[in-house]
C-alpha cells in the first residue's frame, strides 16, 4: 500500500469549540478537521493518496458526476472501546461492497488495502473527535465521484475517492424508538437489472419523493414493494427489514439484485444462526405481512443499517389500511439483536467471527 502523505489542517477547530461540537453531535452534522483523498486516472491508476484538511471542493461545471451521476459511497463506524482502543466493524465487507458498486457503475475498483488504509489513517488523524457520550462514534463516509471535465456519455477517465469523518451520536433524536412506516404503492426503489444492489446516490435520490409522502402521511419512513408486481416487501429508503414470528423464527427478503446487501443485515443473520434460530431469506408480501400482524403470527418487525443499527417498527400504513406490529413497542428479539450487535461493536462482548478491526 502506498503511504498516505499527511498534510495537517493549518487551522484546526480549537479544542474548546471541538468539545462543544461533540458534546451532542446528533448524526451527520459535525465533521472533523481532515479527510482522506486518493486520485485515479487512466494513465496513472490510483495515486496521490493523502490525509489533508477537510475543505470545500472546487469543481468545473462540466465535471462528469454532475451530469451522469457516476458516484458511489459507503458508511461505517469507528468505535472507541472502554480500554481506550479503537476499532472498525467489518470494514472488509464495506470494501468488498464498494468494489461491487464501482463495477456496477463502470468505475475503477479501489483495492481493499487502500479503502481500509485511508480510513485507518483518517481515524488516527482525528482521534480527538470521538464523542464521549453514550453511543458515540466516528461515522466514516467513503465515496467516489467521476471528476473528469467532459460532456459525453461514457465512463469517466478521472475519479476522486474521499473519506469524511463525522462525530456521531444517536441516529434517532431522543434515542431508539419504534418507527412508523408508509408502504409506497406508487413508487419503487429499484427494478431487475438496475442499481438496487449498488450503494449509489441515485438510489437514495429516487427514494426521497416517497419519503416525503411518508412524512405527509404522518409516518417516519417509507418501505418499498418490488417494481414488477408491487406485492413483495423489499426494503426501506435506507435500511433492510426483518420479520419475527411467534415460533421464534426470523425472515428477511432475499438478495435478488434489487436490494442492498446490508452488512448489518448479514451480521444479524449470522447472530441468529449462531443462536439456533430458524432463519429464512424468502419473499414476503404486503398482504401476508398485514395478515400475520393481525393474526398475531408476526410478533415483531425491525429495520437495520449502519447508522441506526437496529430500529423497531411499530406501525405500518398504506393507502387504505393500517396495522400494528405486536404491541407497537420494541420486541424482545429486536432488542436482543440491538444489544448483541452494539456489545460486539463496542468491545463489550466476545467477537467470535473476527468482525472487529483494530486501529493501532
Amino acid at each position: 500500500m502506498p503511504p498516505f502523505a499527511f498534510e495537517p489542517n493549518p487551522a484546526p477547530i480549537p479544542a474548546t469549540e471541538r468539545a462543544t461540537r461533540i458534546a451532542d453531535p446528533a448524526f451527520g452534522r459535525v465533521f472533523t478537521d481532515h479527510m482522506a483523498l486518493i486520485r485515479w486516472s487512466e494513465d496513472k491508476g490510483w495515486h496521490d493518496a493523502k490525509i489533508t484538511a477537510r475543505a470545500t471542493l472546487t469543481v468545473d461545471p462540466a465535471t462528469a458526476v454532475l451530469h451522469y451521476a457516476q458516484e458511489i459511497f459507503e458508511g461505517l463506524k469507528a468505535y472507541r472501546h472502554d480500554d481506550g482502543s479503537v476499532a472498525l466493524f467489518r470494514p472488509e465487507a464495506n470494501a468488498a461492497r464498494f468494489r461491487d458498486s464501482a463495477r456496477r457503475m463502470a468505475m475503477p475498483e479501489l483495492p481493499d488495502e487502500l479503502f481500509i488504509g485511508s480510513i485507518e489513517a483518517l481515524v488516527k488523524a482525528d482521534a480527538d473527535w470521538f464523542p464521549a457520550i453514550d453511543g458515540g462514534s466516528l461515522y466514516l463516509r467513503p465515496f467516489m465521484i467521476a471528476s473528469e471535465v467532459f460532456l459525453g456519455v461514457k465512463p469517466a477517465a478521472e475519479y476522486l475517492f474521499m473519506v469524511l469523518a463525522s462525530s456521531a451520536g444517536s441516529y434517532w433524536k431522543g434515542g431508539v424508538r419504534p418507527v412508523s412506516l408508509w408502504v409506497s404503492h406508487e413508487y419503487s426503489r429499484a427494478g431487475a437489472g438496475g442499481t438496487g444492489a449498488a450503494k449509489c446516490g441515485g438510489n437514495y435520490a429516487t427514494s426521497l419523493v416517497a419519503q416525503q409522502e411518508a412524512i405527509r402521511r404522518g409516518c417516519d419512513q417509507v418501505v418499498f414493494l418490488d417494481a414488477a408486481e408491487r406485492r413483495w416487501i423489499e426494503e426501506l429508503g435506507g435500511m433492510n427489514i426483518f420479520f419475527v414470528f411467534d415460533d421464534g423464527s426470523i425472515q428477511t427478503p432475499p438478495l435478488t439484485g434489487t436490494i442492498l446487501p446490508g452488512i448489518t443485515r448479514d451480521s444479524i443473520l449470522r447472530l441468529a444462526r449462531d443462536a439456533g434460530l430458524t432463519v429464512r431469506e424468502e419473499l414476503y408480501s404486503i398482504d401476508q405481512w398485514r395478515a400475520d400482524a393481525e393474526s398475531g403470527r408476526l410478533t415483531e418487525s425491525f429495520a437495520c443499517g449502519t447508522a441506526a443499527v437496529v430500529t423497531p417498527i411499530g406501525q405500518v400504513s398504506g393507502p387504505d389500511y393500517g396495522f400494528t406490529i405486536g404491541s407497537g413497542g420494541t420486541g424482545q428479539t429486536t432488542q436482543r439483536f440491538l444489544d448483541a450487535l452494539t456489545a460486539i461493536q463496542r468491545g463489550r462482548a466476545p467477537d467470535p467471527h473476527g468482525w472487529l478491526h483494530a486501529i493501532g
